[in-house]
């Protein structure tokens, strides 16, 4: 093995020499792409304006080969002073350019989706909308210390604290919570874990679970996560095809969790996140779907996802296939250069397409 040659063996962004690391054959993440000679000589011994090193910030890629990004952001500051590698992966997974702006726009009364007719409604088994946040004046996760951590969760709990109506609820400590509590957040399927080799390795999990917690209302059709991969995950969600009231109560939530705890976002990449690939209004609108007869015609199925900028997924997360039921996960593909209004319409747009021509096929 080369001796610059990374992989599953490092312990730590320190193991990172003067040299730039060589990549074993195979490796394909856009960290091992764009990490040129010339990054590296202008980057290699940087720190952001909160003391998080470029070597931290690529560390995850260099441990991970299977990554396919392989960097994360240790502050807002990262995207600027590590900007020489941040721009270079931003164009490729984006198509945002430098000099490109991004408006956020979560003003649900410009979203056009009219509700789907029974039969159509009944293809639909759940809504679910959610966005990633973090705070400004706070490093990201990555770079945050155990105090700050804290510091950030209590201010997600005054939020949530006065929330009334059908966003009242209760707040979860993940290092307090009762073993009934933790069963329950289980079932329903709202608890996040620790255990993510990608996240340990962009030291996202230190002191976990301290400052860690997730807040849903009475209803569970709400929920936030504190302080796993970002900041904050809002979350709206229930059964059925109401898109509409799912982006509804998503919008006014983050609307009120923004007056006590300020997001960080620039004019050029949007709302700021841990990971490049959520950059700009940090969405994802997805809808599970039954389409039994459509999910056998793969090119014209493809063809309608790639037309409304859809992303077909197994319902069963990012990398998993159909289950054999013909559910399919369906959700924007965009995340930068377009507002979280016109994200939402793909969605909706895309999967009205694709029941019409589910209902167009005979067998």
């Amino acid at each position: 093995m080369n001796s610059d040659e990374v992989g599953p063996h490092l312990g730590s962004w320190q193991e990172l020499g003067d040299r730039k690391p060589v990549f074993p054959k195979g490796t394909t993440s856009l960290l091992s792409k764009l990490l040129t000679d010339d990054v590296w000589d202008k980057l290699k011994n940087k720190t952001d304006a909160h003391g998080f090193h470029f070597k931290q910030a690529i560390f995850s890629g260099c441990k991970n080969l299977d990554s396919g990004i392989g960097v994360y952001a240790g502050s807002h500051d990262s995207y600027t002073t590590f900007a020489a590698l941040f721009d270079k992966i931003i164009e490729e997974y984006h198509g945002h350019k430098p000099e490109d702006k991004h408006v956020a726009n979560m003003d649900y009364t410009q979203l056009s989706c009219p509700p789907f007719a029974s039969d159509e409604d009944k293809m639909i088994l759940s809504t679910r909308v959610r966005v990633a946040r973090n705070m400004d004046g706070y490093p990201l996760g990555s770079g945050v210390t155990k105090e700050q951590r804290r510091e950030i969760a209590q201010h997600v709990i005054n939020a949530c604290g006065k929330f009334e109506g059908d966003l009242e609820g209760k707040y979860y400590s993940l290092d307090t919570m009762t073993p009934e509590e933790q069963n329950q957040l289980i079932q329903d399927h709202f608890l996040f874990k620790e255990g993510d080799r990608f996240l340990e390795a962009a030291a996202l999990t230190r002191d976990w679970p301290d400052g860690r917690g997730i807040y849903h209302n009475n209803d569970k059709t709400f929920l936030v996560w504190v302080n796993e991969e970002d900041q904050l995950r809002i979350i709206s969600m229930q059964q059925g095809s109401d898109i509409g009231q799912v982006f509804e109560r998503l919008s006014r939530a983050a609307s009120g969790i923004e007056q006590e705890c300020k997001f960080a976002k620039d004019d050029h990449v949007g709302y700021i996140t841990s990971c490049p690939t959520n950059l700009g209004t940090g969405l994802r609108a997805s809808v599970h779907i039954e389409l039994p007869k459509l999910g056998k015609r793969k090119e014209w199925f493809d063809a309608i996802a790639s037309k409304y900028h859809v992303q077909i997924r197994g319902i069963h997360g990012e990398h998993s296939e159909e289950d054999g039921g013909h559910v399919y996960d369906i959700s924007n593909l965009r995340r930068l250069g377009r507002s979280e209004v016109e994200l939402v319409q793909d969605m909706y747009d895309g999967v009205k397409a694709m029941i019409d021509a589910e209902k167009s096929l005979k067998y």
